[in-house]
């Protein structure tokens, strides 16, 4: 009978040491990469679907101008949040870690990387308040402060209508 729970404890004993020496994803990381992300602008913007390419460009400082002439001002995360890791790896194809060489011959040349802020309150604030502004956030987010020019989903894939988010309720 010792022998039978031992044998069912083992597997939990090394479930528990995994995580926390960080083999497996915790669950809040895991749900973290796994975000619905909102692509926003100010409230004001007015809307038109942007590609994958397009908002490559945006990103990476190649396109400068909105078509009515406004100068492009796209912000990011800090390099370490997951949702800066997420949407580098969907949009622009790599890690913002990997992307340091390219901004500094780009610095080099005069052009300087998007804004950073260092949190998503600070995006909205950013984004809300500066005009041809474009940045990202956890689409559970979103408020009237901006809107909302696409969504970014787990796997990938770019949807310009608005999703039914499950987003879990904060409680004081």
């Amino acid at each position: 009978m010792l022998h039978m729970r031992l044998f069912w404890l083992l597997p939990m004993l090394w479930l528990l040491f995994a995580l926390a020496a960080g083999l497996l994803p915790a669950s809040r990381a895991q749900a973290a990469n796994n975000s619905l992300i909102a692509i926003i602008a100010p409230a004001d913007f007015s809307s038109r679907n942007l590609s994958r390419a397009e908002l490559g460009l945006i990103f990476l400082r190649k396109k400068l101008y909105w078509p009515n002439g406004k100068r492009m001002r796209p912000a990011n995360l800090p390099p370490q949040h997951e949702l800066r890791k997420q949407f580098s790896q969907q949009i622009l194809g790599s890690l913002p870690e990997a992307q340091s060489e390219y901004w500094n011959e780009l610095y080099f040349h005069g052009t300087t990387p998007p804004h950073v802020v260092n949190s998503q309150e600070a995006m909205l604030r950013f984004v809300a308040d500066t005009a041809g502004s474009i940045g990202y956030i956890d689409a559970c987010l979103l408020d009237e402060r901006v809107k909302a020019l696409a969504w970014l989903q787990a796997d990938g894939s770019l949807s310009f209508s608005a999703p039914v988010l499950s987003c879990p309720q904060n409680t004081p």
